[in-house]
């Protein structure tokens, strides 16, 4: 038998943690104490005036809410204004993201178009009148005062800022509403009040299907066009919007039908792995469909009749799931997995104008009941992804999937050709979940690929800007998708859309399982199908970091030039971990790849969306342990000499305006190859430190999530690097054998 070079693991045993110092920074403010209180009064007084027209009853607990802009050379969260707000007897309840050109800046510079943070800050009315009695008498050593200098404006929403979306030409309207209500809050008293306000307009609001993410409630209820800024008055509120409807799971387009006497066989066998659990939440299958062999229907309770066209679409993603694209002649692969089908639809999109909170309800359900190692949803609002608002969808979805044991698919959309001047064409909802892989589509599904027009476009939000994350075939008018028919169940039919390029991705992932076993988590799995991606001179907004590896020995087999390893580790938050990349004791000649992958799930703010990932993980690349910096009195720093690899954030000292530019120290899943001389590289590591935030200022609590960590070493004049790390490193790393012999081609072309 020929030799095989498998993917190596247990990386973890060669990391360590390290101390790393840090040199104080002197912050220099734009405004000087006085000015900031000059320019701030009037902006308060402002807002006390408006508050103060509103109704008692708008106000719960006399509770109004004013938003805060800090000066965008404030946005870091060591400068959050805890100790000011506190003093004022004011909490944050959310952020959002602005640009502004601020009217200072620090050392004389002249002001520029940034980057900056809108706090959300809830107090009673009483308390922001004594702020502004009392802010023209504080000097810098009250407590919090000296951090007034830190904010650009303070101001008050109005409850017409508040609505979005909402097409005033129509006469009864289902919205969608989105509070600065926490659940225990909700319980208490705040939706109560909420339901008397409301009732006397007569509007009648739905709290059946509410949910909770973070400190907001999202609810809906149906109402008159011109009601949106009577219930937009209401203090807690945060957002008006009408409700989108279901994201129409019609495919992409349909070709003519394939010849009917082309049939299928379809195995008679278990899949490869039983203990694999993946589910799909779709449009159900029919009673006694021959893929109920491997596909074990279920109806969510209180769900009504199945509906054909419904079904069509059920099957197929079970079909692109169980057996990816199928080809007429050759045989049906063996599936790599059972899975479970809920059915959660029982209504055409967009019949039911509240369909949308009834099916999140459906799958949150299952989802808090049942733990999956897979899960592929093909559905979801008909609705572009919003910069400063997260949908209900993406929350509850991105809390599910925090803990990292479950890998998601999620169709990122067919809308690709919709205008691009209005973002008609972006991601929709929940493809932005950070903790899930957004899947797009390409065109074939073999060479020359490139995004098929239909599949929605990135990017995504920041963080969580690669979005989609990566394409998979998914049918083009040239070459559709092939599916099992829902009638017969052995006829093929011609179909195209992300719907089946999403859950074939899974399949890849299952197949990873099925083959090297439990010894790879979730999260591994995710981390390994980014990074041994096709990559594309296409742009990531089209394509994400590329399409999807075609079969599974690029992912668990490495040539004799080639060493892949994966890190399975545990950081806790301020702590740098040093993770050794695996080279041989000689110096490499020629030229070196180095490709890695870094990804880990986080706990998210939904209230927070320009914060919305709570940790994040920066990392730093060392290439030559022996190249360190001298300080002015001589001596040498304890560590080398970082080099960009992941990007600008990876240089030793940069502000955090530019850090927070592209937001890369937040990012949940990061990627990049290299190119280095294997002169300049001497025992190269990259050290990872965790930042842990919480509402977008420091957290300082004691916790530690998982990360991994993949790399690869190629080095094509180094004939045997595979075996010479093997044995460098044989008695830490261990070679990830097979499981399950199976076969190697996953994705049929």
């Amino acid at each position: 038998m020929a030799k095989r070079n498998f993917l190596l693991g247990k990386g973890e045993r060669l990391a360590e943690v390290i101390r790393v110092g840090s040199n104080p920074v002197i912050k220099i403010a734009p405004y000087t104490f006085s000015e900031a209180q000059e320019r701030l009064q009037p902006m308060l007084e402002k807002v006390v005036s408006e508050i103060d027209k509103l109704p008692a009853d708008a106000c719960p607990d006399d509770l109004a809410v004013a938003t805060i802009t800090l000066n965008p050379e404030y946005i870091a969260k060591s400068y959050f204004p805890a100790e000011l707000l506190r003093a004022a007897g004011l909490e944050t309840v959310g952020s959002r993201s602005r640009n502004i050109i601020p009217e200072k800046k620090s050392l004389n510079r002249e002001p520029e178009q940034a980057f900056t943070t809108e706090l959300f800050v809830k107090g009673k009315r009483l308390n922001f009148r004594r702020w502004a009695t009392i802010l023209p008498t504080l000097d810098e050593s009250s407590v919090g005062a000296k951090q007034i200098t830190g904010i650009e404006e303070i101001s008050f929403p109005s409850a017409a800022s508040k609505v979005k979306s909402v097409e005033k030409s129509k006469e009864k309207i289902v919205y969608e509403v989105v509070l600065h209500i926490d659940e225990e809050s909700a319980e208490n008293k705040y939706l109560n009040t909420f339901k008397n306000y409301l009732k006397k307009r007569q509007i009648t609001p739905d709290f059946d299907h509410r949910f909770y993410a973070g400190g907001l409630c999202f609810v809906e209820m149906e109402a008159a066009a011109e009601e949106a800024n009577y219930i937009a008055q209401f203090s807690l509120v945060r957002v008006v919007r009408e409700m989108p409807s279901l994201r129409l799971l019609r495919p992409a387009f349909r070709t003519g039908a394939v010849d009917k006497a082309v049939k299928v066989t379809l195995p008679d066998i278990d899949p490869f792995d039983s203990k694999i659990k993946a589910a799909i939440f779709d449009g159900g299958i029919p009673d006694g469909h021959p893929i109920t062999r491997w596909a074990i229907p279920h109806d969510v309770p209180g769900i009504g009749a199945k509906v054909p066209e419904l079904l069509e679409h059920g099957v197929g993603v079970t079909s692109a799931f169980l057996f990816g694209h199928i080809d007429p002649n050759s045989p049906l692969p063996r599936p790599y997995s059972y899975v479970d089908h809920y059915r959660v639809l029982d209504d055409i999109p967009g019949e039911n104008p509240v369909e949308l909170y009834e099916i999140l309800d459906r799958i949150s359900n299952v989802l808090k009941t049942s733990k999956y190692d897979f899960i592929n949803i093909s559905l979801g609002p008909q609705l572009p992804i919003d910069d400063d608002e997260v949908h209900a969808w993406t929350a509850v979805l991105d809390e599910h999937l925090s803990d990292g044991l479950t890998l998601a698919t999620i169709a990122v959309g067919n809308d690709g050709e919709g205008d691009p001047d209005i973002q008609a064409n972006r991601i929709q909802v929940p493809a932005d979940c950070v903790n899930a892989l957004a899947i797009g589509a390409c065109d074939v599904p073999d060479d020359h690929w490139q995004r098929t027009s239909y599949s929605s476009v990135g990017p995504g939000r920041s963080p969580g800007i690669i979005k989609p994350d990566l394409v998979e075939f998914g049918g083009s008018i040239q070459r559709p998708f092939l599916t099992l028919d829902s009638v017969i169940g052995t006829n093929i039919i011609p179909t195209g859309g992300t719907s089946f390029s999403s859950p074939s991705t899974m399949r890849m992932g299952t197949g990873v399982r099925a083959h090297l076993g439990p010894n790879l988590s979730q999260l591994a799995i995710r981390a390994l199908l980014v990074h041994c991606c096709e990559s594309s001179q296409l742009p990531k907004l089209e394509v994400g970091w590329g399409r999807l590896a075609r079969e599974l020995d690029e992912i668990v087999i490495c040539d004799d030039t080639v060493m892949r390893v994966v890190y399975q580790g545990k950081i806790s938050a301020s702590k740098y971990m040093r993770c050794p990349i695996p080279v041989p004791r000689t110096m490499m000649t020629g030229m070196v790849t180095i490709k890695a992958t870094l990804c880990y799930a986080t706990p998210v703010d939904p209230h927070h969306p320009e914060n919305y990932t709570r940790s994040g993980l920066e990392i730093f690349f060392r290439p030559d342990k022996d190249k360190k910096r001298e300080d002015e009195d001589g001596t040498e720093s304890e560590h080398a000499l970082t080099k960009t690899f992941f990007g600008a954030q990876q240089k030793d000292y940069q502000t955090e305006e530019e850090l927070r530019k592209d937001a890369w120290k937040w990012e949940n899943c990061m990627h990049a190859k290299k190119r280095f001389r294997g002169s300049s590289l001497n025992d190269p590591v990259f050290d990872i430190h965790y930042n842990a935030r919480m509402e977008g200022h420091n957290d300082t609590r004691g916790q530690e999530i998982n990360f991994v960590l993949v790399i690869t070493v190629e080095a094509p004049k180094v004939r045997d690097l595979y075996d010479q790390v093997v044995r460098r490193y044989a008695t830490l790393l261990e070679q990830l054998v097979p499981v399950i012999d199976i076969p190697i081609r996953i994705n049929n072309g």
